[in-house]
């Protein structure tokens, strides 16, 4: 086992941190946390009785993931998660965001729980409590169980209702400690980037059958949203609400073919999640775009009831903008055309300069346009929290120990800049996780992109506070005073 501390960390601290951009002002009450998920970070996927999930499965597959990585041992969180607690302490954090493993719970998807897979949520969230740190609990961050998969997975009604059942197994041991639930993790890229493109688990290319998972995956959260609730979700002060990950999508230039393809891009990305969740309806251009592969016949009279069950909030992922033009289908036959083939293609937008480590470029004005584009479309939306929000860098310890990573510093500071100038557009943002917490598991991309506030060896294990975990606990201190939350 790798060696464990659970003191604070003591990694060397830059002693320019103060020099850095700072934070904004934001009203009392926001919420500064951090955000990571099971597979990402725990391992041990064989201890306690834990199942396998459809990433154990994909990630073993040759060619899936950079270098063959898995998450079989990851940052091993599920032994070291005190030590994580400690780190979190120290930065001075008000919540946590993390998700549970399904197949930890249920190896099966159904049936009989495994109590010494809770047991370890319980001792998660137990001293979280103790620490001061608020717990935000994804039910769902992509891991499902490898057996739910082999009867259809998500393409099926049936694993909707399983995880619902789900939902209510985890509500019913910690309902009464976790006040925020979120279902569903970017439904976006569990249906289309794991059913359509194939570069996530179940790594399949599919059209109708990664639009009825879209459709599941959403039926999925409102159903579990209504378990909750008949379990007494508001009587114990339980919020409950989803996490989607809307881009702002932008012609490459002013044709009207490119304008369409971006239009078409925004249905794709953000219309088949949002407009369930958040208007009752499928977007109107749905049929049109994806006419010949499917008939929507998977959508069941009251299933748009069901998708809007109301939320007490939304969280929202935000990482980059997206510009797109138009291109010819790659597939000609709309009956065996992906779900993501919607004749247009991405494309890197002018003028811009930074692009992360990913590749992804920077643009923080973003995230303010996102943020009221959501509040413009649905004036009734409830409260949003920006639920994942960060850059992966080219993070290396100096010979001093210190990993400088002043981009990501930047990166912090401009999209908070970005938040509060949505805020004073009017919408109601109560808070901020940054993704994330850790190096980690970066899912297809294995361990070769670092998002983490803190370094991990991943050979031994050990962490060491970035560059960035310094700053951000020095803001979070002049915010609080001696960084006391």
């Amino acid at each position: 086992m790798p060696e464990t501390t659970t003191s604070e960390p003591t990694a060397p601290e830059p002693a320019a941190a103060s020099a850095h951009p700072a934070f904004p002002d934001f009203p009392a009450g926001f919420e500064f946390g951090v955000s990571t998920a099971a597979y990402q970070i725990e391992g041990a996927v064989d201890a306690d009785g834990r199942g396998p999930s459809i990433w154990d499965t994909f990630s073993h597959e040759p060619g899936r993931v950079v270098g063959g990585d898995t998450g079989d041992v990851a940052c091993d969180h599920y032994h070291r998660y005190a030590e994580d607690i400690a780190l979190m302490s120290g930065l001075g954090v008000d919540t946590y965001r993390f998700s549970v493993a399904w197949p930890r719970v249920q190896p099966d998807g159904r049936g009989a729980v495994n109590e010494r897979g809770l047991d370890f949520y319980r001792r998660l969230v137990d001293d979280l409590l103790a620490a001061d740190i608020k717990p935000c609990l994804t039910l769902y961050h992509w891991d499902l169980p490898q057996p739910l998969e082999d009867a259809g997975g998500w393409r099926v009604r049936d694993t909707a209702e399983r995880f619902a059942d789900y939902a209510r197994i985890v509500f019913a041991a910690l309902g009464d400690r976790v006040p925020m639930w979120i279902t569903l993790n970017e439904p976006y890229c569990s249906a289309i980037v794991g059913h359509a493109e194939g570069r996530h688990a179940p790594g399949t290319v599919e059209g109708e059958g990664a639009l009825a998972a879209a459709h599941h995956l959403l039926l999925g959260h409102g159903l579990a949203v209504n378990a909750m609730r008949e379990a007494g979700a508001r009587a114990r002060g339980a919020r409950i609400g989803i996490t989607l990950n809307p881009s702002p999508m932008h012609a490459a230039s002013d044709d009207p073919a490119d304008v369409a393809a971006a239009e078409r891009a925004w249905v794709l990305n953000t219309g088949l999640f949002s407009e369930p969740v958040l208007g009752g309806r499928y977007p109107e251009a749905a049929r049109e775009i994806w006419s010949g592969a499917t008939d929507f016949a998977f959508v069941r009279d009251g299933d748009m009831a069901i998708t809007s069950a109301p939320l007490d909030f939304v969280g929202v992922n935000y990482y980059f903008r997206e510009h797109w033009r138009a291109a010819p289908y790659e597939v000609a036959d709309p009956a065996v055309r992906p779900a993501n083939d919607i004749g247009a293609e991405k494309v890197r937008p002018a003028g811009v300069s930074d692009y992360t480590e990913s590749g992804w470029p920077v643009e923080p004005a973003g995230l303010t346009e996102v943020l009221t584009a959501l509040a413009e479309r649905y004036p009734d939306i409830p409260p949003v929290y920006v639920t994942e929000n960060g850059r992966a860098c080219p993070d290396v310890p100096g010979d001093d120990g210190v990993v400088d990573d002043r981009d990501r510093i930047a990166f912090v500071a401009a999209h908070l800049h970005a938040l509060r100038a949505a805020m004073d557009q009017g919408v109601d943002v109560r808070g901020y996780y940054h993704w994330s917490l850790l190096d980690n598991f970066e899912w297809a991309e294995g361990y070769a992109k670092r998002f983490g506030l803190v370094y991990v060896d991943y050979p031994t294990g050990r962490r060491v506070p970035k560059a960035a975990y310094h700053w951000f606990r020095e803001q979070l201190t002049a915010r609080y005073g001696d960084g006391a939350r």
